[in-house]
């Protein structure tokens, strides 16, 4: 007969054994290079070119904040990220209410605005820059609307960046709708029915009950949102390319060059990789500030409720 200390053994030897790969994984691949990351941005190492590092402190911190293409490359993704967490709640919850309701053919609704989150943001960002730069202004000619047929959408700075906020919202509102409808079906259904005895119009049912009860998926939908649009840089690259050119502080910058292009520009083609790396660390403290503010604020209504 085994005893229970040599089953308890046993089982610890296993646990260790199945979580093991995923701990060397997550070691190798994410914990180390973060470490090493961290240790290069206060050193001018320049990879192979440069392979010693040697310590400048905060100098590259000191010299992304100096350069006005980086401080433009914040801005402009505080600006992009504001409006796209926004617009892709708003149509994500929209389209939630839409397939949880008793609409016929819900179910293929549901598939159909999931299905665009399926396509790589490579391909995703050609084919809305062959939509803006093609399809767009042929229907603004057929119809005799100059503006829609005079091609801005990618032309125009501010334009750019709307192009992709609905780029993005078109990717990425399906899946956030899948966790608002998930939402939507954990609400008691007796509560609508004691709110409409109670002569409950829609939007008090909407505003007294829906809303605080589905606080739980706002605050995982708004964290994902947040990290997705501060991290957006496939469908930067294909779709505007950081384009197109303007003068911002005298200088000749990118409107669209979003602070992860610009880390990817700064470390990969310009070759400076502690700089590139220091500006990933300030990214990661942007999004850390972020991310725990908000879990912070939405867990609170969530405790009220």
């Amino acid at each position: 007969m085994v005893s229970s200390n040599s089953r308890s053994k046993r089982q610890r030897r296993n646990f260790i054994l199945l979580v093991a790969p995923a701990l060397f994984s997550l070691l190798v691949v994410i914990l180390i290079p973060f470490v090493m990351g961290i240790y290069y941005s206060f050193t001018d190492w320049g990879g192979i070119v440069k392979p010693e590092a040697n310590f400048v402190f905060l100098d590259n911190y000191m010299q992304s904040f100096a350069d006005s293409r980086f401080r433009y490359s914040l801005m402009v993704t505080f600006i992009f990220a504001f409006f796209n967490i926004i617009v892709i709640n708003l149509v994500s919850f929209a389209l939630a209410l839409i397939v949880s309701s008793q609409l016929k053919g819900r179910d293929i609704y549901r598939a159909g605005f999931f299905i665009p989150n399926l396509i790589g943001g490579i391909v995703l960002g050609y084919i809305w820059q062959f939509i803006y730069n093609n399809v767009l202004p042929q229907i603004g000619e057929v119809i005799s609307f100059d503006w829609l047929a005079s091609n801005l959408f990618l032309a125009s700075p501010r334009l750019a960046v709307s192009a992709l906020v609905i780029t993005s919202t078109w990717q990425y509102a399906g899946y956030i709708m899948m966790i608002y409808y998930a939402g939507l079906q954990n609400v008691p259904q007796s509560l609508y029915e004691s709110a409409s005895l109670d002569g409950a119009n829609g939007w008090h049912k909407l505003r007294h009950i829906t809303l605080p009860m589905i606080m739980p998926a706002f605050t995982v939908s708004l964290f994902l949102t947040i990290n997705n649009s501060f991290k957006i840089f496939d469908v930067n690259y294909s779709l505007t390319g950081g384009g197109p050119s303007m003068m911002w502080n005298n200088e000749a910058i990118k409107s669209t060059e979003f602070i992860t292009m610009n880390i990817y520009n700064t470390a990969s083609v310009e070759n400076h990789l502690a700089l590139g790396q220091a500006r990933a660390v300030i990214l990661f403290v942007i999004l850390v500030v972020i991310s725990v503010t908000q879990t912070t604020l939405t867990k609170r209504q969530e405790v009220e409720m």
